[in-house]
């Protein structure tokens, strides 16, 4: 070979190096972009942060302790590199198993490495939540004839907590709002919200994906309807030119549903490989065999419940989540109550017994106390929207929106963002109602039989509520309610008087 080959040859094989490298370095550029893409603020890093905060999971047992040790630190080492290559591999294969289309991109690269490397302490928690909550669901899937990895996409929704809520109001494992729940048959109450029910959100789940499949046919396409609604999948099948496969649209949806479908993916890929990462379930307190349904109906205060049964008053309520302050409501229906095995024999065994026990309210029994106040919302102009339209949704006027923005005509723009302040019903903090115990009772009466000039009244204002005369009085609310026994306290007439006190 001659000098001129020579040069000419180590040329080309310097040049081929340099491409190769720029090629490696694009290839992490873009993976670094979308990872970073995915860890600012996203909705599905959020859900799956909520889970890192429940109080079950950081309490319950060796196997729940938050993750300081160096112990159970080590069970999360990397064991191997997620390549292209291994990845491309193991999704073709989990490919050929499921309906839906697990591809390989740098989107799912990106979402594989946040639950494999960048959180592997709640995939951990996951894969020992699917324990109990998975039966459930695959029974629910089998039923209505829905393919079984729709499982997975609870995980993506709430990283399998029952009470997580999003920032725009979704609820529960499969994430509802509130409008599309009640649709699909999920009551909502002061007491309850069947959204946290896992029964009965999961039926509902499953109705909806029915639903959803009649429209468009295709399994990728519920999942994206499901996140941001059908009427955002049809505008960004129209604006692909009609053009009915996820990633063919993909650029035209909205951006957290960009990465709704790649996260569903990479929560396949985490399910099935995790042992190949070092990433093992957290076993949870009982699993979904270990527990069973009894129907209770009466007004029943899950902490005496559990008291009797022998079943920790913290494990009773989490797998309870509906019932939303531990308070099972006498509202002349049957309620269901999921306990583990051994406290559901406990009932069995002493049933009329326990049922009279817990229908008693121990002295000291606290319900919440609720109140109307106005909390401040933002809100983003949508296309269509006009002062009048958002004023009815928050129950306000035209006028304060105008005075809380500074606006002075009515032009809005789409985009523009509205603080407003929405009336809503909430639960006061610090206060509660207890139910009276015989020697209340005998102080309420002995209040009842003082003579009437020995009473202290207050003239009821504009706009007063009996919170505010409570606070502005400094007597407590369930006293003053005892002292005006005949009083509707949801109709209050200015220039009325109501007792507020029982002079020396």
């Amino acid at each position: 070979m001659s000098i001129k080959q020579v040069i000419f040859s180590s040329f080309f094989v310097l040049l081929a190096l340099h491409i190769s490298a720029s090629d490696t370095d694009s290839l992490k550029k873009v993976a670094s972009n979308e990872q970073n893409l995915i860890l600012q603020d996203d909705p599905i890093l959020a859900s799956m942060d909520s889970m890192m905060a429940m109080k079950y999971l950081a309490s319950y047992g060796e196997e729940f302790r938050f993750f300081d040790s160096a112990e159970v630190h080590s069970c999360f080492e990397k064991s191997s590199e997620l390549t292209e290559a291994l990845l491309k591999e193991r999704l073709n294969v989990l490919d050929g198993q499921t309906p839906f289309e697990l591809i390989y991109n740098s989107r799912v690269h990106a979402f594989i490495n946040l639950y494999i490397n960048k959180r592997p302490q709640v995939s951990a928690k996951v894969l020992g939540l699917s324990a109990l909550y998975f039966p459930m669901f695959e029974e629910a899937l089998d039923r209505n004839n829905l393919p079984k990895e729709f499982k997975y996409l609870a995980i993506v929704e709430s990283a399998l907590n029952p009470t997580a809520r999003s920032r725009a109001g979704a609820l529960g494992l499969w994430q509802f709002m509130y409008g599309t729940g009640k649709i699909y048959g999920l009551k909502q109450t002061s007491y309850y919200d069947d959204r946290m029910d896992p029964h009965k959100a999961t039926e509902a789940a499953c109705e909806y994906f029915k639903y959803l499949y009649k429209i468009y046919g295709n399994w990728d396409l519920v999942l994206a309807a499901y996140n941001c609604g059908p009427g955002n999948v049809n505008k960004a099948i129209r604006r692909s030119g009609g053009r009915r496969n996820y990633w063919d649209i993909y650029r035209y949806l909205p951006r957290e549903t960009r990465g709704y479908v790649p996260a569903f993916i990479a929560v396949n890929y985490m399910m099935n490989y995790a042992e190949t990462h070092n990433i093992y379930p957290l076993e949870p307190h009982c699993t979904f065999f270990q527990t069973d349904t009894i129907q209770m109906s009466g007004k029943i205060y899950l902490k005496q419940l559990a008291n009797q049964v022998q079943c920790d008053y913290e494990l009773l309520k989490m797998l309870n989540p509906a019932y939303r302050f531990g308070i099972i409501p006498d509202d002349g229906k049957l309620h269901g109550v999921r306990m583990p095995l051994k406290s559901v024999g406990i009932f069995a065994s002493n049933e009329s017994k326990l049922k009279d026990d817990i229908s008693k309210v121990e002295p000291g029994e606290q319900e919440p106390v609720w109140a109307w106040k106005e909390v401040r919302k933002v809100h983003y102009v949508r296309s269509g929207e006009y002062l009048g339209l958002i004023a009815r949704k928050y129950g306000t006027s035209v006028s304060k929106i105008q005075s809380w923005n500074n606006i002075r005509g009515s032009s809005i723009r789409v985009g523009q963002r509205l603080v407003v302040y929405a009336r809503e019903r909430v639960l006061v903090e610090g206060e509660v109602k207890t139910k009276a115990n015989p020697s209340s009772e005998n102080k309420a009466s002995n209040v009842k039989s003082a003579k009437t000039e020995d009473f202290i009244y207050y003239t009821i204002q504009n706009g007063d509520t009996l919170w505010d005369i409570s606070k502005n009085k400094g007597i407590p609310l369930h006293k003053l309610k005892e002292l005006n026994t005949h009083l509707n306290s949801k109709r209050l007439k200015p220039g009325d008087k109501i007792i507020v006190g029982v002079q020396g």
